[in-house]
């Protein structure tokens, strides 16, 4: 009976020596996978946001948004994306007319006194190609939320070629929306104002240190 229950004892031990290692395996190649995940940053110097609509059919209006700040997490070599984050100040908006300008920031539009923020936030992409794919997120204006997906294109990532020599992606995005979905509806039943709002973003994206 002794030998039967040392070899339980062994068998006992040895299962379970088994499940630490693979557990032990799997949690280091967890932390592999997470640890060629690296942060970039938007370079606010390089980085425009600028978006058209229609004006009573008769042309398109450009506008930009010129306070923007943003992050998020990449693996060049799997093409894993999360932890997207960007952040508008509404009130930053130029269409390049002060009278135009103030009425864009009033509660007919982007009421950037009780809204001052637009958000998108995203956790994941579907890579088409080794330099295109989508990002589907949530975009946030007037405090309507509603998921928008960004046609997105890496046109270089490389070292930068001077001053802080850190790793750069290149970035061009696109996408529309219609603005009464979130609640502004100004101008869109008389056809002044156009509803859909064509977007387009281009960034620089610095790798953090470390």
């Amino acid at each position: 009976m002794t030998f039967a229950r040392a070899r339980s004892v062994s068998g006992i031990l040895g299962t379970t020596t088994r499940k630490i290692v693979t557990s032990a395996a799997f949690s280091a190649s967890t932390v592999a996978a997470y640890a060629d995940m690296a942060r970039y940053e938007l370079d606010p110097t390089h980085t425009a946001i600028y978006f058209t609509i229609d004006h009573i059919g008769y042309a398109k209006t450009l506008g930009v948004f010129t306070d923007v700040t943003g992050s998020f997490m990449y693996d060049t070599e799997t093409q894993e994306l999360r932890d997207v984050e960007v952040t508008i100040q509404a009130a930053s908006v130029n269409t390049f007319n002060d009278a135009r300008d103030g009425h864009v920031r009033n509660q007919d539009f982007l009421d950037v006194s009780t809204y001052p923020e637009i958000t998108f936030v995203a956790n994941g992409g579907t890579p088409s190609s080794a330099n295109s794919g989508t990002v589907t997120g949530e975009l946030t204006v007037l405090d309507q939320t509603l998921p928008v997906t960004l046609n997105v294109t890496l046109n270089k990532a490389a070292e930068y070629p001077f001053g802080h020599k850190r790793e750069v992606l290149g970035l061009s995005l696109d996408t529309s929306i219609l603005r009464s979905e979130f609640g502004m509806d100004y101008g869109v039943a008389n056809g002044l104002v156009g509803d859909e709002v064509s977007i387009n973003i281009e960034t620089e994206a610095i790798k953090e240190d470390g």
